[in-house]
């Protein structure tokens, strides 16, 4: 099993390369996929082009708050977990939902990252959407990745997102195997400048992404990822971005 959690401030793509990343290895016939948004803007599922009824973050609330008589909470909680698991022809989806409120949430976030341990054996490929904080992760969800590709536009305001999003997983001690950084949206007449920043960084350039009117039309719009039809040059930056992280 491996896990890849794609993470990066708003407007960066992230969710569009999380969308194409998923549908890259649904053509390659790794499947099935766990898709996990973990961004608390929670639209990866129309990136993908399905739908879901519940997050986790409102079944948190209900088990915090009250567990049926009869049911022990660990019981229960896991027991609905499973009802929120979107099932689909090639991947299925769960969605994470907004942060925790007020009061402590530990006992319910233990329960969470037991159940999502033991649920992502069941898949080839874990995919996540994060935002750009990545507390999360070790909170709620794992404290372990084989990959983070951090997604950032050729501009440094967000190259500066993701020295932001590193500091933090290098103080939650944050585990993962292999990090690398996708130029998103790029303008080649500042690449260079861009790439001279990524260096300083030491972590590798795992592809760079020209801009693509079509694409950022699709997410604006709303469309399925998963059906449209790509550029080929855009279709072949994906094919390499697999053969490097599978």
């Amino acid at each position: 099993m491996s896990k890849i959690a794609i993470s990066g401030k708003g407007g960066t793509g992230k969710t569009t390369i999380t969308a194409l990343i998923i549908r890259s290895l649904i053509e390659k016939k790794k499947t099935p996929i766990l898709a996990v948004d973990a961004d608390p803007n929670a639209n990866l599922y129309l990136s993908l082009g399905v739908k879901f009824n519940q997050t986790i973050a409102d079944l948190r609330e209900e088990v915090r708050e009250h567990t049926p008589q009869g049911f022990a909470k660990t019981d229960y909680f896991n027991l609905r977990l499973q009802e929120l698991i979107s099932e689909y022809n090639d991947f299925d989806l769960l969605v994470m939902g907004r942060p925790e409120g007020p009061g402590c949430y530990c006992s319910v976030n233990n329960l969470l990252r037991e159940y999502l341990s033991k649920l992502a054996k069941n898949y080839p490929f874990v995919v996540i959407d994060c935002e750009a904080g990545l507390e999360h992760l070790s909170r709620r969800t794992s404290d372990n990745l084989d990959t983070l590709i951090l997604v950032s536009e050729s501009t440094l305001s967000s190259l500066y997102a993701v020295r932001a999003s590193l500091e933090i997983a290098r103080k939650i001690h944050l585990k993962i195997k292999d990090k690398y950084i996708i130029l998103n949206k790029i303008k080649y007449d500042e690449n260079e400048k861009i790439k001279k920043e990524i260096e300083k960084l030491k972590i590798p350039l795992l592809a760079e992404l020209p801009f693509k009117e079509e694409l950022l039309l699709a997410s604006e719009e709303a469309k399925n990822l998963l059906e449209i039809k790509l550029p080929y040059d855009v279709k072949e930056v994906f094919e390499r971005i697999l053969e490097r992280i599978t």
